[in-house]
């Protein structure tokens, strides 16, 4: 068969840009409307945190199951549902008028992106060659980057213009676009030989997954000794113990552990989990220090995230040049000691610095992550047999998500600690100085309440010092990440594996 790339492929990588784009603003918008939004449904604390969290824990829970999917029907046409899916629940959640609607749209949401994030993944390979590849990834991972600064913006927008219910809206457009884009541009690929799924190794996968990503997502929050966060880790763990035993006898298992016996999908997969908990972390601090200690909106935050995105930008053009020049072993240990300066940069902050120093780390930050992502990720796929592209980038992104999960939830436990510690409560009645230690936000209401500047110095002192302690563990786990990957990272970006018996093309309009 002809290996003549697509003539399309470029238009068709805006297709998946935009899909990306989608994504990545939808996991952050929600956030500027969240207060809004309960304030006129009457949700409680227990709702919004629901709210919040469905999203993500189903979006973690199915994307194993969804790649292998896209293996056995064709990934365009489970792209395409994934978008139809999507978009009915972005049209479901305009308009609900209680919380445990939003939290059904919201897991709608979670069911369409677990199927668009692995599939539009896992078309690269059969659209690029190897030497356009790492410039595609950069394309998409700078959308899904960019999405997340673009989230409190964007939202910021609407609610000064619209009702809360046009944070969903504004999906629709991003997504009929992505939709007619795929229809018309994307090829077809599949593998004809993928076996049927198997009931109950997806009932044990999308159980188990889901039990770990809501007990780690908990664990800050509730504590780690709390009786749900106990029972869910314990149940993850008993059920994704049940799942690795039955997929051993599987000819083609939902979680398809052989794939990381292959050193270079292995080792670039575990680069990027550890670049994505690098900056995870980073986002987790970064937002809330400039809200509540640097007294940004939502939408302002977001404008001063921006030097991070323009970093990535300027690492996603040198990526692929660095990496043809030096590497993949050079490169992605450079970049996770990029990211390490960032980290420990930012450790430095203090309580009265302007947003300047902030700005200078926040780029280093997007530089060594784009840097660092991109090359991870192509070498990821690139050692991906094509008949095997869907459950592989499942794969990768499961444990990419669940990368970013356990670092909030240690980097958050690490913030709350310290903070508790280090508030001065002295004088305070027992209720309110417990309500205080809570979160640095709660320790602003109090003292807006009570009136107590003291409070609120105090409180602000005191989140800064667990966030320069959380940016210093980042920064030392990115130095001990650097040079693991340079230990055992392949030195060059691995070429395609060969599929085991038939290839993946079927025709652009099967």
């Amino acid at each position: 068969m002809s290996t003549r790339p697509d003539p399309r492929r470029w238009w068709a990588l805006g297709a998946l840009v935009a899909c990306m784009l989608v994504l990545g603003f939808d996991g952050t918008i929600l956030n500027v409307a969240l207060p809004a939004m309960a304030a006129q449904l009457g949700a409680d604390t227990a709702e919004q945190t629901w709210i919040a969290d469905s999203y993500l824990v189903v979006f973690a829970a199915l994307m194993l199951p969804a790649g292998l999917l896209g293996d056995r029907f064709g990934r365009r046409r489970m792209l395409l549902a994934g978008l139809g899916i999507f978009l009915a629940g972005s049209l479901f959640g305009a308009f609900v008028t209680s919380p445990a609607q939003v939290i059904a749209a919201r897991v709608i949401l979670g069911v369409g992106g677990a199927l668009i994030m692995p599939l539009a993944l896992s078309v690269l390979p059969s659209l690029f060659p190897a030497e356009e590849r790492s410039k595609a990834l950069g394309a998409v991972s700078a959308a899904s980057a960019l999405g997340m600064p673009l989230g409190p913006i964007v939202g910021g927008w609407l609610l000064d213009h619209f009702w809360w219910g046009s944070v969903f809206l504004v999906n629709v457009p991003l997504v009929l676009l992505g939709m007619a884009a795929c229809l018309f541009l994307l090829p077809e690929t599949r593998d004809p030989a993928a076996p049927k799924l198997d009931p109950l190794s997806t009932v044990l996968t999308v159980t188990g997954l889901a039990a770990l990503v809501s007990g780690v997502n908990e664990g800050p929050a509730r504590g780690w000794a709390s009786p749900l966060v106990i029972t869910a880790l314990a149940a993850s763990a008993v059920l994704l113990t049940a799942l690795v035993l039955r997929e051993r006898r599987a000819a083609r298992p939902v979680l398809d552990v052989t794939l990381l016996r292959h050193r270079a999908f292995r080792w670039n997969t575990l680069a990027a989990a550890l670049v994505t908990f690098a900056l995870t972390g980073l986002l987790f601090v970064v937002p809330q220090y400039l809200q509540t200690v640097r007294g940004q909106d939502a939408f302002g935050t977001g404008l001063r995230m921006m030097p991070m995105m323009g970093g990535l930008l300027v690492a996603s053009r040198a990526a692929g040049p660095l990496v043809k020049r030096l590497g993949s072993r050079v490169v992605i240990p450079g970049a996770l000691l990029v990211l390490a300066v960032a980290a420990l940069l930012g450790s430095r902050t203090d309580v009265h610095d302007g947003y300047g120093f902030a700005a200078a780390w926040l780029t280093l930050a997007g530089f060594g992550f784009g840097l660092g992502i991109i090359p991870a990720m192509d070498g990821a796929l690139g050692a991906l047999p094509r008949d095997r592209a869907g459950s592989g980038s499942g794969l990768l992104m499961t444990l990419r998500q669940l990368s970013g999960a356990i670092g909030v939830a240690v980097l958050g436990s690490l913030i709350a600690g310290s903070f508790a510690g280090r508030l001065d409560t002295h004088g305070l009645p027992r209720a309110a100085a417990d309500t205080a230690g809570d979160s640095v936000v709660a320790a602003h209401a109090v003292a807006a309440r009570l009136g107590d500047t003291a409070l609120a110095r105090s409180a602000d002192a005191a989140f800064v010092h667990g966030m320069d302690l959380a940016l210093l563990v980042c920064g030392i786990g990115a130095v001990a990440a650097a040079l693991l990957t340079a230990a055992r990272l392949p030195g060059r970006p691995a070429a395609t594996a060969p599929a085991a018996g038939t290839r993946e093309a079927v025709g652009a309009d099967a």
